[in-house]
């Protein structure tokens, strides 16, 4: 049966994953390399992701775990640069969800991500245009792969989950999204998921343009 709606985790499916360079700014303002600074980085991040951290108690965990003092005037530019990691939008990933709502299908996207970056999402022109629904982790104090923020999603579609397609490139999430009943894949890559999940699912293919 081909899925009704199809939903998009953010980082890694809808934009990419930043490099470890990207991160360096980021970490020179902890003494550290980016590469010392990316498990620091992850390590409280369900529970800011949640709205369960504030950013200063968050990025204030991340300074005493690099052992630096944290500086209370650092924090917008922390906040700043962090959202800049997440700025490299797939626009072949977000052409075809435009193309699926075009044809009928119920979109959404269903991310953990903190509240600055949910908001600059919002107020990023046209990038929710294709979606009907939006569950960001901040605003329902549930992160993935907790069962709540899945539900939230389903329901704002307003399809039985079994008719749901969950994207997402964590397996943990995917297998969060198939304990509440969604029909749920790991996302790598927009070419290996055109190659050998598209079709299993019997979904439009992308538009020229989208595939591009």
């Amino acid at each position: 049966m081909s899925p009704k709606g199809v939903i998009f985790d953010f980082g890694g499916v809808l934009c990419f994953h930043p490099s470890d360079e990207r991160f360096s700014p980021i970490a020179a303002i902890f003494g550290l390399t980016a590469r010392e600074l990316i498990p620091l980085f992850w390590a409280q991040r369900v529970e800011y992701d949640a709205g369960r951290l504030e950013a200063g108690e968050y990025w204030s965990g991340v300074a005493h775990a690099a052992g630096s003092k944290f500086e209370k005037a650092a924090l917008p530019g922390l906040i700043r640069l962090e959202v800049e990691l997440w700025n490299n939008f797939d626009e072949r990933v977000l052409g075809w969800a435009a193309h699926l709502r075009s044809r009928g299908f119920r979109t959404g996207i269903l991310s953990n991500l903190p509240r600055a970056l949910g908001e600059e999402l919002r107020a990023t022109r046209g990038f929710l245009d294709p979606f009907d629904h939006v569950t960001f982790s901040y605003e329902i104090g549930s992160a993935k792969p907790e069962p709540p923020i899945y539900r939230d999603a389903v329901d704002g579609l307003g399809l039985p989950p079994g008719e749901i397609l969950f994207l997402d490139d964590r397996r943990e999430n995917v297998e969060g999204a198939r304990s509440t009943g969604l029909l749920a894949e790991l996302f790598s890559t927009w070419e290996e998921f055109l190659e050998q999940t598209l079709v299993r699912y019997d979904l439009p293919m992308p538009v020229p343009e989208a595939a591009a």
